[in-house]
Order: C-alpha cells, then structure tokens, then sequence
C-alpha cells in the first residue's frame, strides 16, 4: 500500500492492480481531492498516509481521511457519529457502520462553494477529540464463523493478512461472512474473499 501522500495523488492508494494506471480512482477525482486537502491542511491538521490514503490528525489522534471511490470522492470522518451534522452532508456507509461518516463529492465545484461549511464541521471534529468526547460503540463483537477458523488454519498467509486488517475491516467480513445461512454458502463468500483480503482490502473497497 501507499506510503505518502505525493504517491497516493500520483499513482493511487496501491492498494490493487488499476494503481499507477489512468483507471485508478484517485485519477478521477484529482480536482476535488486536491481541495479537500489544501482545506484540511488550512485547519492545522497533521497530515500522513494509512492504510495506503491521506489521513489527518489532530494531536495524536486520526481525525479523518481522504478516500476515491468509483462514483464520488471525500471525506471520512472517523468520528463523525458526534458531529451535529446541521448542514446533513454526512452518510453513513452501510447499516452495520458505528462511529464513521463521510461526506461525498463529485467535483471541485462542490468543495468550493462548501469549503466554509466544511471547515466548520473539521473544526467540531477537531473540539471532540479537545473535550474528549468519544462515541457509544456497541461492545458485542461478529461472532468467528467455524468455517472460517477452519479455513485460517489451512492458509496461514490469509490468517496472517485478516490479522493485519483494521478492526473495522475484520468484522465487515465477519458480517459478510455470516450473513449467509448454509454453510457452503459461506464457505463460498469466504473463498471469494480472500483475494482482497491478500490484498489488504476491506470488504467494501
């Protein structure tokens, strides 16, 4: 995955085979993505690179990234669930989602003409994690379907890789995963899977 933030508006996120290639989505979205970044350095944030796209913070904690999709570009917002959301730019990206929000957009237009609205809500962002506060974040973990035990134990490489997932990554497959009600059935999402995740991918990338 990509390292630093030149690379990720150069060549993508690296994060599968359309990067450094003119179909990689950060392409796409250059105009409004640039924007979105000048406007978050304007409000003091540290910029760096995870999980292979921008990421920013405030103090010691990651506030929010950049993110390219097929059909948009934005904001993510770790933390959005506390923000007030006045102006309802905010969505939530599946039903199983707790703390995160993003904001989308389709052209430098849109960043323009709401570049003061969205500073206004980095800036609340910015004062919850000042104040401390946090969001409610259901305790009940994704139960570990017994088929994918069995399967990690006959493929260390894919144990290893669905370690090094972020949390939020892990359970979106563990929900995938569940979700299907015969065993073959899930046998087969899992099978299905493991491409991405070799690949460091979370199950909606």
């Amino acid at each position: 995955m990509t390292k630093d933030v030149d690379v990720f508006f150069a060549e993508g996120c690296g994060r599968c085979s359309l990067g450094g290639t003119p179909d990689c989505k950060v392409h796409r979205w250059q105009q409004p993505l640039h924007l979105l970044r000048q406007l978050l350095l304007d409000c003091g944030l540290t910029e760096t690179c995870k999980w292979g796209v921008p990421c920013y913070m405030h103090g010691n904690q990651n506030l929010l990234m950049l993110y390219a999709l097929k059909d948009y570009c934005g904001l993510s917002f770790l933390n959005g669930a506390l923000l007030d959301d006045a102006a309802q730019l905010l969505t939530k990206q599946g039903e199983n989602v707790q703390a995160g929000r993003i904001m989308r957009f389709t052209d430098g237009a849109q960043v323009a003409k709401l570049s003061t609205t969205i500073k206004a809500y980095v800036f609340e962002a910015m004062a919850a994690v000042d104040t401390g506060i946090k969001p409610v974040l259901k305790k009940k973990a994704e139960p570990v379907p017994e088929e994918w035990q069995q399967l990690l134990q006959e493929r260390p490489d894919v144990a290893n890789a669905f370690t090094a997932l972020t949390p939020g990554r892990q359970r979106g497959y563990l929900l995938h995963f569940n979700g299907a009600k015969q065993s073959a059935t899930r046998r087969s999402r899992m099978e299905k899977s493991i491409p991405k995740i070799l690949a460091g991918l979370g199950f909606h990338d």
